[in-house]
């Protein structure tokens, strides 16, 4: 079982959760000061923390059940668990019964309008892994469903949106969106030759590198304006540029004509980005706190 448990967790990737996990934590303490003024207790960001690990094991996993026919038949993905016959489909459904039953526990745990909004997050998780099949806006789809993640963090602590709480949505749904299409990039020959629907297919290498350009501009525009729009100050403002500058730096690595280094800016570069973000969010409050 543990063995089977290993799997499932190398093939959902599960250390890419920190893609998404700082920005959950962030609009729960973004949201907790703009409500409260101090930071939300450790019992809420427990069960964020579960909901968020509950949401994301669920989506993978179904992403790797829908997708097993088209990961077979891709060079790039033939090796993963399930094409591999390394586990069973009826193994993974299992592995994403359980998340599902984790993030719904979480949710019930924190403030009534998350268990409320629960349904439009289980249809955006599941419909994610379709889109690819019918239109080219599938790494829209996927940047809104992981924004989910600041927004749910938010609501949960509040239970009230603001300018602030969509501006943050934003900003990280063109990041994923943004990334997801220097990824896709990978399979741009594949993705032509079958059929597959991605950004890369539809406008080439070149023009899906100059979209992804374009929607991480307006993500870092999103980043500056948080600084403004919310407690946040000059410290949390220095992380940003920080963190813009590493969004900007995997474009300098990524060329239409050497596509070698996009795992490096997937996870590296974008991985780095979240958490440093969050560092200096959590450092620019403390000392707003400890100040006041």
């Amino acid at each position: 079982m543990f063995r089977k448990l290993k799997i499932i967790l190398e093939m959902i990737k599960f250390e890419h959760t920190v893609f998404a996990l700082p920005f959950a934590y962030m609009g729960a303490i973004l949201g907790s000061f703009s409500l409260y003024g101090t930071f939300p207790n450790w019992a809420d960001l427990g069960w964020i923390t579960m909901a968020m690990f509950g949401a994301r094991s669920a989506a993978m996993a179904l992403n790797r059940v829908i997708d097993k026919a088209i990961d077979a038949t891709n060079p790039r993905t033939a090796n993963r668990a399930i094409p591999a016959g390394l586990l069973k489909s009826a193994e993974v459904i299992l592995f994403i019964i359980v998340s599902f039953g984790l993030l719904f526990w979480a949710a019930s745990q924190l403030h009534p309008i998350t268990m409320k909004l629960m349904p439009i997050a289980v249809v955006m998780l599941v419909l994610y892994s379709y889109t690819k099949r019918f239109t080219w806006m599938c790494h829209l789809v996927l940047g809104l469903t992981i924004a989910l993640s600041p927004m749910g963090g938010w609501l949960a602590i509040t239970g009230q949106a603001s300018p602030t709480m969509w501006i943050l949505f934003v900003a990280v749904a063109l990041w994923i969106a943004g990334f997801d299409i220097i990824y896709a990039t990978q399979d741009f020959e594949y993705d032509r030759r079958t059929g597959v629907h991605s950004i890369p297919a539809r406008f080439g290498l070149s023009g899906a590198l100059w979209i992804a350009r374009s929607l991480h501009l307006i993500t870092a525009t999103g980043f500056v304006l948080l600084s403004f729009l919310s407690e946040l100050s000059w410290i949390y403002l220095l992380g940003a540029i920080v963190s813009i500058m590493l969004l900007f730096y995997q474009h300098w690595m990524v060329r239409p004509y050497d596509l070698s280094r996009v795992p490096t800016a997937f996870f590296g570069m974008n991985g780095t980005l979240s958490v440093v973000l969050f560092i200096f969010t959590i450092f620019d409050l403390a000392v707003l706190q400890q100040w006041s």
